[in-house]
């Protein structure tokens, strides 16, 4: 909170993304804001700015959903706080592997412990996927770094690969609200394949087809948008207050809503206690929150440091498949201690039962990317961070 996030994507863009009047009264981030940057080389990109107070941890991570590259923002007169870690930490378990790292308010603070910030930081990010990313100290208000920090994010979008836009589209909608003679809008980071205007999308978990009138992307009107885009969708056949934060749009019949899943759980090293089997938790996975109880499927405790096996027991039904990540908060008080990654979505696995945990086993060693390491020094894996590859294919940044 106050590290200067939303002044700083405002040099950048232009574009103020604190939208709520609540937010310019109180000068914080509240919910995520938005905002269009073209690259140097003529890449597009959207910037998620997400924010930083401990109370809104919540929308941080469905901002977080989706995202290719990271610009991680410390402030020069604070340095590395509380909520950095534990963004960093949301980060790592959600298999994020570029970035770039901002040291804002630069003009403030004197060359010498600037330095040190500078220092503490590398520090911070050590054995984490931002490890050796580029560091860079500047100033919103008199524009010192900004070139630097913009041909910093050139060189780290070239190393992204291209999003998978063949697949069946899948958006997890993080906005919905109504326009004046268009009825129901929605927005949201167009995970895979692509969307066009009249094309049929089944609306999870409710298991209702919609139909798209209209595509926009930042307020452009698009025939296609593709896998990476921000996208906004005019729906028809469904009223605003039919459709929340967490559903799904996705090419119909192409995901099964289930309130269980199966997947590996990791607790973080910082976790307070160990997490006992039975417990409630709070879960998030894409722009979802849903709680459920955790059963431990080797295992009746689960060790901080320590990963095992687990079925997610939800209390509502969630949009998920094999390869998508999720984070645990404890449910009070609401700290994030842990995270992992789906392996078998709607499937009952018993506990303690050996055919159950050697077909887990056999689902992760077919996707070793996916596997979430015991080792908090170990860089996290995860599916390819996609976009930023091509020109035609918009992607989307995450700032914190």
């Amino acid at each position: 909170m106050d590290h200067g996030k939303t002044t700083l994507v405002k040099a950048l863009t232009g574009q103020d993304t604190d939208r709520l009047p609540e937010e310019k009264r109180r000068g914080i981030s509240i919910d995520l804001g938005f905002a269009s940057f073209r690259l140097p080389g003529g890449r597009e990109a959207s910037i998620v700015d997400v924010p930083g107070h401990e109370r809104f941890i919540r929308n941080m991570v469905a901002g977080a959903a989706g995202t290719d590259l990271v610009l991680l923002v410390v402030a020069a007169d604070e340095g590395v706080m509380p909520q950095t870690r534990e963004h960093l930490d949301i980060l790592q378990l959600l298999g994020a592997r570029a970035g770039v790292i901002a040291v804002t308010k630069a003009d403030l603070v004197e060359e010498d412990w600037l330095e040190l910030v500078v220092g503490e930081v590398r520090e911070a990010v050590a054995g984490t996927f931002l490890e050796g990313a580029p560091v860079v100290p500047v100033s919103a208000l008199t524009g010192r770094g900004l070139d630097e920090l913009v041909a910093a994010l050139e060189r780290v979008a070239r190393t992204v690969p291209p999003r998978d836009t063949a697949g069946f589209a899948r958006l997890p909608v993080d906005r919905v609200f109504t326009v004046a003679g268009f009825g129901t809008v929605v927005t949201g980071t167009l995970y895979s394949g692509a969307v066009a205007a009249e094309d049929r999308l089944e609306l999870l978990p409710a298991r209702r087809v919609v139909r798209v009138r209209q595509v926009e992307v930042h307020g452009r009107r698009v025939e296609r948008a593709t896998a990476g885009q921000r996208v906004a969708l005019n729906l028809a056949g469904v009223e605003r207050d039919e459709v929340r934060r967490g559903d799904v749009l996705a090419t119909p019949w192409c995901l099964e809503p289930a309130d269980v899943f199966a997947g590996r759980l990791r607790l973080l090293p910082s976790a307070p206690r160990p997490l006992r089997n039975e417990e409630r938790v709070r879960l998030h996975t894409g722009t979802a929150e849903a709680l459920g109880r955790v059963l431990l499927l080797d295992r009746d405790e689960l060790l901080p440091g320590e990963s095992c096996y687990l079925r997610f027991r939800s209390e509502r039904p969630l949009a998920v498949a094999r390869g998508d990540r999720y984070i645990v908060r404890s449910y009070s008080p609401l700290l994030t201690i842990g995270g992992g990654v789906v392996l078998a979505a709607g499937r009952r696995f018993k506990r303690f039962d050996p055919s159950g945990l050697r077909e887990l086993e056999a689902l992760e060693a077919r996707f070793p990317r996916l596997v979430t390491p015991d080792s908090p020094t170990q860089r996290v894996g995860g599916r390819p961070l996609e976009g930023f590859a091509q020109v035609r294919h918009p992607v989307p940044m995450l700032s914190l």
